[in-house]
């Protein structure tokens, strides 16, 4: 593995002061809030459609309060929706909103994926992700 390393390396280093930071805050986002185990649970779970928070709990052994103060922080970052029961106001079914959780991937991908690489100095060409509306609560 380091060899691979040092074949790619440019066979007289310089310094190279033009780099510019890449954008990683849709990316840090998402990965802090799915780096709960309960928060990731409650998404891998809603993949499988609308779900209560008294279905959720009990699948995953937590308190309701818990899961809905975990939902509360879904819901902020927009990788979460809630709707009212049509026929019973009272309860609240919970889904995942697919295109957030696709912008999400999208920028965990594009931090963890070997990119294409510049061929003019070898460093990883910059990618682009889809518009997320992913926000950082807390």
């Amino acid at each position: 593995m380091a060899r691979q390393m040092r074949d790619r390396l440019p066979a007289w280093p310089s310094q190279r002061v033009g780099l510019n930071a890449p954008d990683v805050q849709t990316t840090v986002c998402a990965a802090a809030l799915l780096a709960d185990r309960t928060r990731a649970s409650i998404i891998a779970m809603l993949r499988a459609g609308p779900l209560c928070v008294c279905e959720m709990a009990a699948a995953l052994g937590e308190r309701q309060n818990n899961v809905s103060n975990h939902l509360a922080r879904l819901r902020e970052a927009g990788l979460v929706r809630a709707a009212r029961h049509q026929q019973d106001a009272r309860w609240i079914y919970y889904e995942r909103d697919e295109e957030a959780c696709a912008a999400a991937l999208g920028a965990l991908r594009g931090v963890l994926d070997p990119g294409p690489r510049s061929a003019e100095d070898g460093l990883l060409a910059e990618k682009t992700t889809p518009a997320c509306r992913l926000t950082c609560g807390r």
